[in-house]
């Protein structure tokens, strides 16, 4: 069961572009310690009284300081991400979360003087050129104002958040990540464990669930007590704060009314049945009587061969050049210049990401690659975000990060431009169709699996709120209830199938997150057909979308390229392309059936 060699074994990334020399992290934070002092004297209750011009040089100071901070944190998590099993590393990422919040506590006067600020005069500010580069930054905080406590208020959640939250979330990210799971005698890790759920054996796929459910259900009190722990955490936060509910504070951080979240999800799970129609499908593909949870992944054909590094690197590359050549250029330098950690290791976090960093810096790109198709559209996935938070850094600190909403949007159509290439250059209607299917199986995961998981946020946030601590029992019940809805009875969830809430990070690290995932992919499909359908500027459009990073609102952004968030239908679009997939996938499968060309 050794691990077939990718090429990817020696890609790990460099992270010296962010200190060459691990000492200059402590100058850094001496520093950024200094700079913050500065600040406070040159500020502090001056705030109401600055004009444009001095309000812009006070921002100019205060992303600085945040540039410095950021740094520092950045590097202590990205060492820490791939050696969670090493105390050291884990020491080094405490020392800087300490020091980052004891340090931006000597800021939070900034943001509250201007949050009180005479709501007029705040207006008028607004409109002057020399804010310009700050606009959108200014009006978000003024969009928190009924939420802001006072600053000593804000001290305290900040300081008790290092060992609160933030302390609950690293105990969970250590214990999955140190977590090892029994298969034929080899202790797999997470990752590897559920790899396995993708392989075409069926038995193998059944034996690894079994042993990722019993390796979960061994870590059950405990996991059971820290989102308990961390569901009171978020309870109390939104109380403090008057949130009128669980996902208030999400989707204000996410720039979008509740209304637009809300038509959303009532959009995607009024469409359910597409989900029971594809694993209908993919269930007399794989000549499945009865569909189990862990037959959902299985691949269909020979579409599934493996892919050496080399290859998925040249694949993504080709396709984002074909695009636009400066979406190539910029991912290049990803390989180039080692900003990616591909290898498979032990005590590396699960999963994959791609850090923004700081503008003065660049991201970088986690993942875990084994060689499979599935890990080629990661790639293309990451890198999309890698090459959003490239162009946005122009942007600055305070308006390079996107919300959530639209963070996804780079990623997707990355996985889109190489999902089409695929496809396209693929001759065989049988491996054309196993593609096919895959890419339904990320789009039901991505849309329909999300918005099945924010419903199981919904209920354990609102159950939690009502009743207390919940039993171990009662997350399952409530996890086993809102995935069964969305299968509709084309998959039967076995037993075990109750443990799988417990080892889901984003419901511990951000809350409300999920459903950002079928906000960006259904956008995706929209933005995917404009471009189909559009004229050779397009390309160029999308860019500016990009280097735009959050300095605008989401919806007058993508407004720029014909796509209207604020019509509430928009998401039966999205949702019409993904059965158009389908439709196609069943015309692919019946003319295969019938041995006809398809």
């Amino acid at each position: 069961m050794d691990a077939t060699p990718t090429g990817a074994e020696t890609v790990r990334w460099d992270l010296t572009d962010l200190y060459a020399d691990p000492a200059a992290l402590d100058a850094d934070l001496t520093a950024a310690d200094e700079q913050a002092e500065a600040f406070d004297r040159a500020y502090r209750g001056r705030v109401a009284s600055l004009d444009a011009a001095g309000l812009a040089e006070a921002l100019a100071a205060f992303e600085a300081v945040l540039d410095r901070l950021g740094r520092a944190y950045t590097y202590a998590s990205l060492n820490w991400a791939t050696q969670t099993n090493d105390p050291a590393a884990g020491a080094l990422l405490q020392k800087v979360k300490e020091a980052y919040t004891r340090i931006h506590q000597k800021l939070i006067f900034f943001e509250l003087e201007w949050v009180a600020m005479d709501e007029e005069r705040a207006r008028r500010l607004l409109e002057q050129p020399e804010l310009a580069a700050y606009r959108h930054y200014l009006e978000l905080e003024l969009k928190h104002k009924p939420h802001v406590l006072t600053e000593p208020e804000e001290k305290i959640l900040a300081e008790k958040a290092v060992t609160g939250r933030s302390a609950w979330n690293r105990y969970f990210d250590e214990t999955l990540g140190a977590a090892r799971y029994t298969l034929d005698g080899q202790a797999l890790t997470q990752q590897e464990i559920l790899s396995k759920l993708y392989e075409p054996d069926r038995d193998l796929r059944r034996r690894a669930a079994l042993a990722f459910t019993e390796g979960l259900a061994a870590q059950q009190r405990t996991l059971t007590y820290v989102f308990n722990t961390l569901l009171a955490d978020k309870a109390s936060d939104d109380r403090l704060r008057r949130y009128p509910h669980w996902l208030a504070s999400r989707n204000l951080a996410n720039e979008v009314e509740d209304a637009v979240v809300d038509a959303l999800i009532e959009a995607v799970t009024s469409r359910y049945d597409l989900v029971a129609r594809f694993y209908r499908l993919k269930g007399r593909l794989l000549g499945i009587d009865e569909m189990m949870d862990y037959d959902r992944y299985a691949p269909v054909g020979e579409a599934d061969r493996p892919y050496d590094w080399d290859e998925a690197r040249d694949l993504v590359l080709a396709a984002y050049g074909a695009f636009h050549p400066r979406m190539e250029a910029i991912a290049a330098e990803f390989f180039e210049r080692r900003w990616i950690d591909a290898a498979l290791a032990p005590g590396k976090r699960g999963g994959a990401f791609s850090h923004g960093a700081v503008p003065s810096a660049h991201p970088y790109i986690l993942m875990n690659y084994t060689g499979k198709i599935r890990d080629v559209q990661t790639l293309a996935h990451e890198l999309g975000h890698g090459v959003h938070q490239y162009l946005s850094r122009k942007q600055g600190v305070l308006q390079s990060d996107t919300p959530l909403t639209t963070a996804e949007t780079a990623s997707v159509f990355g996985e889109m431009l190489v999902f089409q290439r695929l496809m396209a250059q693929e001759p065989d209607p049988a491996n054309r169709l196993a593609m096919l299917v895959s890419k339904i199986d990320d789009t039901i995961a991505t849309v329909f699996r999300q918005v099945a998981m924010n419903r199981f946020e919904d209920r354990i946030h609102t159950r939690r709120r009502a009743e207390g601590e919940l039993s171990a029992e009662a997350f399952g019940e409530a996890w086993i209830d809102t995935q069964t809805a969305m299968f509709q009875g084309s998959v039967t969830l076995g037993a075990h199938y109750r443990h799988w809430w417990s080892y889901i990070p984003h419901f511990l690290h951000t809350p409300g997150y999920v459903y950002a995932y079928a906000f960006g992919e259904l956008l995706v499909l929209a933005l995917y057909e404009r471009y189909r359908q559009s004229s050779p500027d397009f390309a160029d459009q999308y860019l500016g979308l990009l280097e735009a990073g959050g300095s605008d609102w989401p919806h007058v952004l993508v407004g720029r390229l014909g796509v209207d968030l604020t019509d509430l239908s928009f998401w039966q679009q999205g949702l019409g392309a993904i059965e158009q997939l389908i439709d196609q996938a069943e015309r692919l499968a019946d003319a295969g059936r019938n041995g006809t060309p398809g």
